[in-house]
Order: structure tokens, then sequence, then C-alpha cells
């Protein structure tokens, strides 16, 4: 456990430092991605035909000519069948990594040899300094380079005006539109608002931010930022056919047979064409761990993302050096809908009496939780029990880890004590809670009048495992709790909407920033799928906020999660003093976790495994995974 805490910190460290560059940005993660699979990566659809060998080569031509070099071709299996490919919709990892092979942004992110990452220029000829401005907002001008769409048109800077209002745009309902929050002009209610963004001609592109952002570059380096061109968005059945697909990035998609593969082809109007080394990658759809390894197995796909969870700790000596285990910034969770009713018809409570009761029961049933045997008996690859939701790798402005500064709590990091020596005493804990709630048998230590809850997942034999885990941990005390699993885009919809009590969950860093852990529950962000400040819980004022010791004048006693969430994660976005944003982090994370809604379980690792045929190849710790630079042998 040792041995794997230190990597995933040491990596952490590494990419943390390489993003820094210019004194301007700092790197990121998947912040904002959920992670499909057990093991923190996505994992999809169901299973696949068998499919062509990972060296794939052509025929040679018939007639004596002589053989054209053979086209290199490399067979993976990251997930199932993407929820979208449309830049601005995605929200997911697995379609991030197809989207960075899709397209190019302002940005993107590069490992050099030495194994740190940086943000460096894509289509922009650079990454330039703001230009401050009176009214403390700040300016940035882009210049582009030569590029061209898969079709042959130019890429220019109103593509990206254009991309960017579109994400932004309420209208549209991006997952990610309030990543142009820092954007002047960026409105999560008015559909006629517009961004500070410009084509000043093809070539110049303006943006105005609030004020300075340390992590823009990396924004620019995430899908929602990438561009996308008016005419050929126009058809909203764009991005779900070949045909009608086009994009800026190194591949285009050459073929995609739903729920089974979809194949990606070098694209010859890249800018950059010439150093792509890899001329095909097929993406095989799949959720099926057994067929992920029966397909590694026998060489015909050289990467799988998920594995079965019964053959990690044979995988492990089998393949030890291909299987791997890599550092990653993201969190395991279980997330309750806000607005599920879990109190006995016969407690009598209403308005914020009953809300501060059902908190006070999700953080009771979270303690019944042993992570230490999740991680250790069904994760097996060295996640880290959590007790905090921002993921460990996170850093404070001191250097110190976030995650063991918050909480505020002694003996422990956190908000509560993940240890193997407070196992009986948490459950003791959770026990005496419930007992305030509900009616307990003394004789059979069972609680008898809990409502019966489903957990959802998405198919996963590591989701489902640990499903029966925590379904049995409740049902030492009477407390019922059925599996329902869905694949992966329904599951997606299905969370987003509401329509659940209680689901695995999983997040994963967008940038090297706790704000994008934090971001994501404000009552309008397209990933609260909790269902904060909405529903029935809109009205629901049962939250206090004192911002007066950090220099403002703001003090909300009883407020909604639009007066107090809300307004603190707008804050934390304008306030310039890096110590004083911290604080405030701090403070909002303090708020989530009061609510008893997020159950952190484990901090990821990342684990897949990858053929030692391969090189060239780098994922990092956002989760994403690069093939474009990779050979086959």
């Amino acid at each position: 456990m040792k041995k794997i805490l230190a990597l995933i910190l040491a990596l952490v460290m590494v990419f943390a430092l390489a993003a820094c560059g210019g004194g301007q940005q700092q790197p990121s993660s998947p912040s904002g991605t959920p992670a499909q699979n057990g093991s923190g990566t996505p994992s999809g659809s169901s299973g696949t035909e068998a499919p062509s060998s990972g060296s794939g080569t052509e025929a040679p031509p018939s007639g004596g000519e002589t053989a054209a070099p053979a086209a290199s071709s490399i067979a993976v299996c990251i997930a199932s069948e993407p929820d979208t490919l449309d830049p601005a919709l995605n929200s997911a990892v697995d379609g991030a990594t197809m989207l960075v092979h899709l397209f190019s942004g302002l940005a993107k992110w590069t490992q050099d040899a030495s194994g740190a990452f940086h943000i460096v220029p894509d289509l922009a000829t650079d990454l330039p300094a703001p230009v401050a401005n009176a009214d403390g907002t700040v300016t940035y001008t882009y210049t582009l380079r030569d590029a061209a769409w898969s079709d042959g048109q130019p890429v220019t800077a109103k593509d990206f005006e254009y991309a960017w209002q579109r994400a932004s745009n309420v209208e549209l309902g991006a997952d990610y539109g309030y990543m142009f929050d820092v954007v002047k002009g960026y409105s999560e209610e008015d559909p006629a608002a517009r961004l500070a963004v410009e084509a000043k001609d093809d070539k110049t592109l303006e943006v105005t931010l609030n004020g300075p952002v340390s992590y823009w570059n990396e924004l620019l380096a995430f899908p929602v930022y990438f561009p996308v061109r008016e005419d050929v968005v126009a058809n909203e059945a764009w991005a779900t056919d070949p045909s009608t697909y086009v994009c800026n990035g190194a591949y285009t998609i050459s073929g995609w047979n739903h729920n089974s593969i979809i194949t990606l082809q070098k694209n010859p109007n890249y800018a950059d064409a010439d150093e792509i080394t890899m001329d095909i990658i097929e993406f095989y759809l799949s959720d099926d761990a057994n067929n992920m390894l029966s397909n590694f197995q026998n060489g015909s796909w050289l990467l799988i993302d998920d594995v079965p969870t019964n053959e990690i700790a044979s995988l492990k000596v089998q393949y030890p050096d291909e299987f791997v285990v890599a550092g990653q910034i993201g969190t395991y969770y279980v997330c309750w809908n806000i607005n599920e009713d879990i109190l006995p018809a016969s407690s009598g409570l209403t308005g914020v009496e009953a809300e501060n009761a059902r908190a006070e029961i999700r953080q009771a049933i979270g303690l019944l939780y042993d992570r230490n045997y999740i991680v250790e008996e069904i994760g097996q690859a060295g996640q880290v029990p959590a007790s905090s939701f921002v993921a460990m790798g996170m850093t404070n402005p001191d250097g110190t880890q976030f995650y063991k500064t918050a909480g505020h709590n002694d003996g422990f990091d956190g908000y509560f004590d993940v240890s193997v020596d407070a196992i009986e005493s948490n459950y003791a804990s959770a026990v005496e809670t419930l007992k305030k709630y509900y009616d307990f048998d003394e004789a059979t230590q069972q609680f008898t009048n809990f409502p019966t809850l489903t957990y959802l997942y998405n198919t996963s034999e590591g989701h489902k495992a640990i499903g029966e885990y925590l379904q049995s941990a409740m049902a030492g005390v009477g407390l019922g709790m059925n599996l329902e699993n869905q694949e992966w885009a329904t599951f997606l919809n299905t969370r987003k909407q509401g329509n659940y009590s209680i689901a695995r969950n999983g997040w994963l860093a967008d940038y090297n920033d706790p704000i994008c852990f934090l971001d994501m529950w404000t009552t309008a962000s397209g990933n609260n799928d909790v269902q904060f400040g909405k529903g029935a819980h809109k009205d629901v004022a049962a939250y206090d906020m004192d911002l007066t010791p950090y220099g403002y004048d703001v003090k909300v006693e009883d407020g909604t999660w639009a007066e107090t969430y809300d307004v603190l994660i707008s804050t934390i976005k304008s306030c310039s003093d890096e110590n004083t944003r911290f604080q405030l982090m701090h403070l909002a994370e303090d708020i989530l976790m009061s609510t008893g809604c997020i159950v952190p379980l484990y901090y990821y690792t990342d684990i897949y495994m990858l053929s030692s045929r391969v090189s060239g190849f780098f994922s990092n710790p956002l989760g994403y995974k690069y093939f474009m630079y990779s050979s086959v042998n």
C-alpha cells in the first residue's frame, strides 16, 4: 500500500510541477469527468466480436507493383458505446480519450522523456500571458496556426468563437457549460448571454476573463473548449455518423459499428500529421471485463481498460510488466438523490428538520461501509480509502495535501476515520444515529422500517462487486437495498435526470485545482447528479454560511442551496488571493459533505493492461489515454 501511495503522489507531483510552466498554469486531471469502471476508467457497452490483429497490414498490390508501406494499426478497448462524441456535450473519460484524438484546441497535453506532463500550444502559436484591464478583467489574444478541418476547409478563429458560445449557452444544456463561467459574459440562465470572445480576423481570437485564472491553459486543452464548425453541427446528428463527423484533430472516424467498434484513421489534413506514428486506432466497445481479458490474452486487443476483479491477483503475477497501476486524481463514491425521502412516515418531520434528519441518516449509512475491505478485497490495485470528496493529489498553496487539511478533525484526515481501528466504532455510531429515526429490534439487531432502496450502477464486474458489498453491509442491520445495472450511456442519463435513489459515481479531475471537484455541485451544473437546489430541495433553507472571517460582507443563516453553496462557488472563482481562495474551497467541501449525499469510498488508481508490443503510449492522471504517438512491434 505504501508503495502504491508513493507512486500516486510522485506522479501527481510530476504532473503538477510540469504544468506550472511560465508561472501561469497548473496541470489538470479529469476533474470533471465521470469515471466508468472499477479501476477509475470508463467501461462501456456489450460484448464484441473478435477484433483484427493489433498490427493489421494491408495486402500487397497485385501485378508485380512495389508494395506500399503497411499501415500501422492498434486495437484497444477502453469502454462501451460512448454517450456522445460531441466535444461540447461529452462528460465522460472514455469520450474525452477519443475526442483528444479527433480534435485540436488551442492547447494540449504532452508528456516529456522524464514522464512529466506539460500543457503546450496546439493550434495557438503560443500561450501568451494575459493583459490586465482597468476593471480587473484580463484579456488573452491568440494567433492561430494554419490548420484545416477533415473536409479540407480552413480552421478559423470564428470556429472557436462559435464553439465556445454554443457550448456555454444554457439552451444547449451541456454538462460542462459551467466551465465557461470564468469568461466575462457567461450566464447560467440567460440564453441571450454572450461570452467576451471574439474572432478579430481568421487567425486572431480574443477572450476576456473575469479575472486571473491559474488553470486557464488547462481549460484550453479540455474537450468542451475544442472548436466545432457551425455548418457541421447544424445537423443535430452530426456526431453519430462517420459521414457527417467533421473534426480537426489527428484522426477522423472512418467507421462506426455501434456497440461494436469505432475506427479512427489518421487525418492527412491535421496540422502535425507528420508527428503521428499510428495510422489506425480500432476502439472496440465492451463493458464485459472477461471479454476484454480474453481478447488481450489472445493478442487481439493491445490495451484494455478493465479486468475481472477476481483475476487481479493472478494477473499481477502473470503479467508483471503488462498489468499497469498508474496514478490518477479522482474519487470513487456513492451519491444520493437529495430529493429521495428516506424517512419513515411516522417521523412527522418536515422542511428543514426533515432535511437535517436525512443528512444525518445518509452520513450514518456511510459509516457502515468498510473502505479497507473494498480496496483490499475488491479493488486490489492500491486504491486508498477516502474520507473526503476532493481527491488525494490536490494540494494547498503551501504544498500540503488538500484532503489532509479537510474536515477539521483531530487524529485523522478528512470527514471521518477510515482506519481499520475505527471500523467497529464507526459501525456502532451509525447504528445509534439510525435508532433516532427507525424502529430497531434489539433481539435481532435489525432495523425494521427502513425503506428499501435501489442502488444504480453501470455494467461492470467491479461495480457489481462493490454494490453487493454495500448491500451486504446495510443488510447486516436490516437496511434493504436492491441492485440495478444499466449500460453506460443509459446510466449516465438516468443519474443526470435524478431518476434514482442511490448510485455509484466517480470523478476524475479536469485540471489540478480543487475547484473542479466543487463547482460541479452548483444548482445549474450539468454534472449535478445529486440534484442540489433542484426539485423539492430548491426551497429547503437548511444551510449556513459566514464569509465575514475571509473579508466578505456575506453571512447567511438558514439559506437555500442557491443562497449559500452557489454564492460560495461564485465567490471562490472571483477571489484573487490564493490562500483565501483555498480556505473558501475547504468551506465549500464542508457544506457539501454536511449533506451526506456524497459518500467517498476510495481515491482512484488507474489500472489497465498494455501489451509489451506497444511503445510510445502514455496516459495522464486525468484518465486520458494517448495512442497517436505509439507503435506496435
